[in-house]
């Protein structure tokens, strides 16, 4: 039987950020998002940073984002251009916030009997 276990301690930090841009304002979000995704992928502590969009509506957002650790998440989100991107993007996306969901890998492991 498998089981899934938790990840290590040493796992990386992975995230969604999920936001919907409001009418009229896709083409805004989206190059927010694009200056953005260039100045995270060159922070120390980033290892993934994509955006998707949903194909039956390209207005929802999605963000995959991974760091070395908490600390590197915590330090991205105090640097100047994610200040200035949640602050920017906030009135084209609805509620002005993204939702963020931290996400876990599960590690397969034999289960004991």
């Amino acid at each position: 039987m498998i089981d899934l276990a938790l990840p290590a301690a040493t796992s990386t930090w992975l995230l969604l950020a999920e936001f919907t841009a409001i009418a009229g304002s896709q083409e805004r979000v989206a190059e927010l998002v694009v200056s953005l995704t260039q100045d995270v992928l060159g922070e120390p502590g980033c290892l993934r940073f994509e955006s998707f969009t949903r194909r039956d509506d390209p207005s929802s957002w999605m963000v995959f984002e991974e760091y070395l650790d908490e600390a590197a998440f915590n330090d991205h989100l105090g640097r100047t251009h994610s200040v200035e991107f949640n602050s920017a993007v906030a009135e084209h996306i609805e509620g002005g916030t993204s939702v963020l969901t931290v996400l876990m890998k599960p590690v397969p492991r034999l289960a004991t009997l």
